[in-house]
């Protein structure tokens, strides 16, 4: 196997690569979250054990099929990491998850109530067409059931992929659509024709199959604290960025 390790790449040629490719604030704002991760821990007395991580070593394992130490080294060389490195960045993301949930999880049920709009979701089928008066005559001929939504769907959308699914756009989320429209789609009921609506695309029409109301999972809780945490640390990092620059100036 060739040891991708042995080429010498000097620190500065690496910052040098960062910063033509436009990374490096990217990489230092990764660093610095870090940090504050880091002090944030520290002064909760929040810590990660070594029985945690293994646990998540042998989640990882298990994920990619490497059932034997020696397949996990090889994987690992791969990678240009060391076995110490790699179970340094499993304790920095455990150690962000427990700081996260910590931080946010009291939270989850009052943050839920105040946006469970947001939450609501909807199996949507949608046809696209470049032309008001198409988009019309598809409507009247569809409720007076001429030809059924999904064969126009398969027939006229503008969209190759819609075409084949005969219109079905997936599960979709109240905030993913425009204001007017998601109005007009969830005051709708389960298999009503609703449209035409004018956006840059063309001329929509819209058919719900199914109202998916909005519930408070364990997915859905994880969801909402990774939000609040990113918030929070977006946060932190600007006020450590501004005060460092006051610093400079003063």
């Amino acid at each position: 196997m060739t040891d991708l390790t042995r080429p010498s790449i000097k620190a500065d040629e690496m910052v040098f690569y960062l910063k033509k490719n436009l990374q490096l604030k990217f990489v230092n704002q990764q660093i610095l979250s870090q940090k504050i991760i880091e002090k944030a821990t520290q002064e909760r007395g929040i810590t990660v054990t070594a029985e945690e991580i293994q646990a998540e070593a042998d989640r990882i394992r298990y994920e990619r099929r490497l059932e034997k130490a020696s397949q996990t080294l090889a994987w690992l060389a791969e990678e240009m990491i060391s076995p110490e490195e790699w179970e340094a960045g499993m304790r920095d993301r455990l150690l962000a998850k427990k700081l996260a949930e910590s931080l946010f999880s009291r939270e989850v049920e009052k943050t839920f109530a105040q946006n469970k709009l947001d939450y609501e979701q909807i199996l949507l089928y949608q046809i696209v067409v470049p032309y008001q008066k198409l988009a019309q005559e598809l409507f009247y001929q569809i409720e007076e059931e001429e030809i059924s939504f999904y064969e126009a769907a398969h027939l006229y959308d503008i969209d190759e992929r819609r075409r084949h699914l005969c219109g079905y756009e997936g599960k979709l989320h109240r905030w993913s659509l425009k204001p007017d429209i998601a109005s007009a789609i969830f005051s709708a009921q389960p298999g009503e024709l609703i449209g035409p609506f004018a956006t840059e695309q063309g001329y929509h029409l819209f058919l719900v199959e199914e109202f998916i109301p909005a519930e408070l999972t364990p997915e859905r809780s994880k969801e909402i604290i990774d939000k609040m945490f990113k918030q929070w640390l977006s946060g932190e990092l600007n006020y450590m960025l501004h005060n460092q620059s006051d610093e400079q100036t003063v």
